[in-house]
């Protein structure tokens, strides 16, 4: 992770904390060292934008990483909701894919 690109994400944050491009992009951010604060960032724009669609592939693959499967499990299945209601194919597909993965990895494992 580039600290100055972090450091640089967050006055980015401070200047326009409405903004879900940068939260987000701080979300990704922090996957690469501390999985909490990026737990905190995705749950953030879960929370206060729940129409940022880009979140909840990776908020879900997070929750997969920190053992949260049924978190994981509710992110994809809204995601693939929202995906559908905003007319994004790409997203809907990628969001299907990565579900049915989870799925399959999580059944495989019982």
């Amino acid at each position: 992770m580039s600290f100055d690109r972090l450091a640089q994400l967050i006055a980015f944050k401070e200047e326009d904390p409405s903004d879900p491009f940068i939260w987000y992009s701080i979300a990704l951010e922090y996957t690469k060292s501390d999985l909490q604060k990026a737990k905190n960032h995705f749950e953030h724009l879960l929370k206060n934008h729940k129409n940022y669609l880009p979140t909840y592939y990776h908020a879900a693959k997070l929750y997969i990483e920190l053992e949260l499967l049924e978190e994981a499990k509710t992110t994809y299945e809204e995601g693939i909701a929202l995906a559908k209601n905003q007319g994004d194919d790409f997203a809907l597909r990628e969001l299907q894919n990565a579900y049915q993965n989870f799925l399959f990895e999580e059944y495989d494992e019982e």
